[in-house]
């Protein structure tokens, strides 16, 4: 049976097709059909400790981690869980993403949605390409706690611009490590064609920048709207006035009446 899910199952990392070189692709297909979808680029800020120049004291340093074109991948889809793990630089580095679909009763009814429920992101200090002279060199996990992030209706992909940053908690000190997250397109149920992503549904931040763009020419047109009927009423007022009997106002061209 086991042999028979692998066998089903494929994963492709896709990143080489961006022509974003910080952007990744990610797609899980199970039956020969694409169940989840991934675009993203993703970069981990990690505080570590380092020796004082004395050798006495401890100071921290900050590794900028980005997520490797390179990176193995595994996935995992359900009805209602589904999850991608991401490993790089020979598993020194592994992202794994959590999704889960609910429903939940609005006054319009049942409805359904999936969001981002748990990340947990592990990585080995003595790895020496962003680590260096770490204290206590070693593997730890940062984690998300309670986490909703994502949030997306059912049925729909998720698209973001905008850089979200996502805070984990790490087995380091409680360290925290904020992983940085931007132009997302992300689907991990209820994919309908194979490769496609669905409708998307933006962020709020892209919806407000969106807005932002387009209400300067919104109001453009409503003003260049004004002044034109100003105009048309100005122009039928004056057609109108110009048609009627103009009184003289010199007293003395009133002698011919009567």
């Amino acid at each position: 049976a086991a042999a028979r899910l692998a066998a089903e199952q494929e994963v492709e990392n896709l990143s080489g097709l961006s022509p974003n070189p910080e952007k990744d692709i990610f797609v899980v297909r199970e039956n020969r059909t694409t169940c989840l979808m991934a675009e993203f680029a993703a970069k981990f800020i990690v505080p570590y400790d380092v020796w004082a120049s004395n050798y006495v004291d401890l100071i921290t340093e900050q590794a900028d981690i980005p997520l490797s074109r390179g990176a193995e991948m595994k996935g995992k889809c359900g009805t209602n869980e589904s999850e991608l793990e991401l490993s790089w630089l020979d598993q020194a580095y592994t992202l794994k993403l959590f999704f889960l679909k609910e429903g939940h009763n609005t006054s319009r009814g049942p409805e359904a949605f999936w969001r981002l429920s748990r990340i947990q992101f592990t990585y080995d200090t003595s790895e020496r390409t962003y680590f260096k002279d770490a204290v206590s060199p070693g593997k730890h996990t940062a984690s998300s706690h309670r986490l909703s992030a994502l949030v997306t209706p059912a049925g729909k992909s998720y698209e973001c611009q905008a850089q979200q940053t996502i805070s984990l908690i790490s087995s380091d000190h409680q360290k925290s490590v904020q992983l940085l997250l931007s132009e997302v397109r992300l689907q991990p149920f209820d994919i309908t064609a194979d490769f496609v992503f669905s409708e998307e549904h933006k962020c709020p931040v892209d919806q407000r920048e969106q807005l932002e763009e387009t209400l300067p020419l919104i109001l453009g047109l409503i003003l260049g709207l004004v002044i034109v009927i100003t105009l048309g009423i100005y122009h039928i007022h004056h057609k109108m006035t110009a048609s009627q009997v103009q009184i003289p106002r010199d007293r003395s061209q009133y002698k011919h009446m009567g």
